[in-house]
């Protein structure tokens, strides 16, 4: 009975030390794989601080852009209140011109006679004018 005890502890002792290899080698590809995990985040930190400064300088330009786009705006509002002024300037005159118009002419209709003689008159002063000469 006595050997069979000694067997067995043999079969515990040999189980352990199976049990302790296979756990080994466990530990040892997990130190590996998260070795290569560690020198992965290295590299992808290494990465991001490139990126976080490029983003950093796109975001100095986007500003200094916007920037710009505002002045030009606010000097194309100026150009466009001219233009505008421009236009009512002109739309005024034309008001003023049909006014005056209208005016000669209902003048004309009143007294067509006046500038019928009047008329006349002119002629005959260009006339004896000629002659003169």
């Amino acid at each position: 009975m006595e050997n069979l005890l000694y067997i067995s502890a043999l079969i515990a002792a040999v189980a352990f030390v199976v049990l302790v290899v296979y756990l080994v080698m466990t530990l040892k590809a997990t130190q590996r794989t998260l070795n290569n995990v560690a020198d992965t985040m290295e590299g992808l930190e290494k990465q991001m601080q490139g990126i976080t400064s490029e983003t950093t300088e796109l975001l100095v330009k986007t500003n200094r852009l916007a920037d710009d786009i505002t002045v030009k705006t606010e000097k194309l509002n100026t150009l466009f209140d001219g233009v505008k002024g421009i236009g009512d300037s002109v739309r005024e005159f034309n008001q003023t011109l049909s006014e005056l118009s209208s005016n000669l002419s209902t003048t004309a209709t009143k007294n067509q006679e006046k500038v019928s003689q009047a008329l006349k008159w002119g002629t005959a002063a260009v006339d004896m004018f000629k002659n003169r000469k």
